[in-house]
């Protein structure tokens, strides 16, 4: 059996969490359940039904990400993004895994806190309004 080669380039953050999306913001949303994150991209789960996403399809999402302190707390910051649904997996014959890459990244790497992601790089006031 041959190797397999990891492309990330970040580590991801597991966790489940309702995300909301849709082609167009104004029209209903759908909801989904977020399996991982990352910087740049996101895979969340879906109904195998005619709403599905598809490959190269654009969405707009609106999701949580936890964001720990360095005392096992934590916060949710919130956001929305654009982005380009990438893959779509069939995990079984009723639900999809879906992963969409991010038009602009997050401002911080959720899978690599060290205990104080309330206090990345950027301003915290732009991590935890919606972008």
């Amino acid at each position: 059996m041959e190797a397999v080669t990891e492309r990330r380039r970040e580590q991801r953050l597991r966790y489940n969490w309702p995300v909301w999306f849709a082609e167009d913001f104004n029209e209903a949303l759908l909801q989904g359940q977020m399996v991982d994150i990352s910087s740049g991209g996101a895979a969340f789960t879906y109904y195998a039904d005619g709403n599905c996403p598809e490959p190269g399809q654009s969405i707009t999402a609106r999701f949580s990400v936890p964001c720990f302190g360095v005392d096992e707390s934590f916060e949710m910051a919130h956001f929305t993004r654009h982005g380009r649904i990438c893959r779509v997996d069939n995990v079984n014959r009723f639900l999809r895994r879906i992963a969409v890459q991010f038009a602009e990244p997050l401002p911080f790497k959720p899978g690599e806190q060290k205990g104080n992601c309330c206090q990345p790089e950027e301003d915290f006031a732009s991590v935890v309004a919606y972008s």
